[in-house]
């Protein structure tokens, strides 16, 4: 009994509470008229994306978001003016977000077109141009490793990015675009593939005489014993330039598994940086023989016991960091343009084919 009392009492006291407005009742509001069309932000690919992969057909995930002011009722994905996918049910329907994947996509160009329809009718498009790039072929006999730095740093045959060091930038090249140094910049990658019994490495360079020293390429070992001011010479190589007088002179020094040896050129190996020219590099080592190459003619070579690859897991671009700081040479504020390795020493003949070709 005294149950039943104390319900009947909540229960007054909530029918109480709702006349008395003490709860506030639901009421609908009005959206409002449809005023705004449909905004579409495309996230990618964006205009001018070009995608890069060994393989002729990859998939995408096309990546957007639409907007509208009162309701999206659908959306249609377009590719080269085919509906690929279409969209009428939504969580959110002022605002979509959507990463839709695409399978199979081939070479060449393609025209990308999202469509939105508002619940009033009004119809919003957005369209972007991008390309799926055909794999890249080595060009020459025993090339293992292409970067063009066309605005990016992927290498074309593994199409793998480098770790990018600091801020460098681009600015035009021998060909298109060209990798241009800043303080504390430079690339790596890894050397996987890349070291063989004969190695070859040849690129453009437009030198900077500020700083007055650099590192220029380094496949080099790490140095346990001192690793505050790496200087382990006895593998890999290490080419870099140094001052010498108003110009810069190009040096290469190769470890043979117990020292490092030198290849100087003197003043032949040296470049004006007021020329403000873009000159061909290229150095050659083998198991007995190593050279230094610019403009296609060797301005040192010599003899030695045979370039050693131990510990050498690491390339380095446009520095001598992190493996090769001795001396301060750190990182080149120079242009690098259409750098190429091999996987066998390069002749002079070859070479110079190389830099005709590729010389505007």
């Amino acid at each position: 009994m005294r149950k039943s009392n104390i319900f009947n009492l909540v229960m007054s006291l909530m029918i109480f509470s709702c006349s008395a407005s003490y709860i506030d009742e639901i009421i609908p509001i009005d959206a409002g008229p449809d005023m705004e069309d449909p905004e579409i932000n495309i996230n990618f690919p964006t205009s001018g994306t070009q995608i890069r992969v060994p393989e002729d057909e990859t998939p995408i995930n096309i990546d957007f978001e639409v907007r509208d002011d009162i309701e999206i009722q659908s959306i249609r994905i377009l590719l080269n003016q085919t509906e690929i996918a279409s969209f009428t049910d939504f969580l959110d329907y002022r605002r979509v977000i959507l990463v839709h994947r695409h399978e199979n996509l081939g070479n060449g160009p393609h025209i990308l077109t999202i469509e939105a329809v508002d619940i009033a009718g009004k119809l919003s498009s957005e369209t972007v141009n991008f390309e799926k790039v055909e794999p890249y072929t080595p060009v020459y006999e025993n090339e293992v490793f292409y970067l063009p730095f066309d605005g990016d740093v992927m290498e074309l045959i593994s199409t793998q990015n480098a770790s990018i060091q600091g801020s460098p930038t681009f600015v035009n090249g021998i060909s298109g675009r060209a990798y241009q140094g800043t303080a504390n910049a430079y690339l790596t990658f890894p050397t996987a593939g890349l070291l063989h019994e004969e190695f070859s490495a040849v690129f453009w360079y437009k030198v900077n005489a500020s700083p007055n020293r650099a590192g220029i390429l380094t496949i080099s070992p790490p140095d346990t014993n001192n690793p505050e001011n790496m200087n382990n010479r006895t593998s890999g190589f290490r080419l870099f330039r140094e001052a010498a007088g108003s110009m810069q002179r190009i040096k290469l020094n190769v470890g043979n598994g117990s020292a490092d040896n030198w290849f100087d050129g003197g003043a032949a190996a040296d470049i004006n940086p007021a020329a403000g020219e873009w000159v061909h590099v290229a150095i050659t080592l083998t198991q007995t023989t190593a050279a230094v190459y610019i403009n296609g003619l060797p301005v040192s070579q010599g003899t030695f016991p045979g370039v050693d690859w131990t510990g050498t897991n690491l390339l380095s671009i446009g520095s001598g960091a992190p493996r090769f700081t001795e001396w301060g040479h750190l990182s080149d504020a120079s242009a690098i343009d259409e750098l190429r390795l091999f996987s066998k020493a390069l002749s002079a003949q070859e070479i110079l084919g190389i830099m005709q070709t590729e010389r505007p």
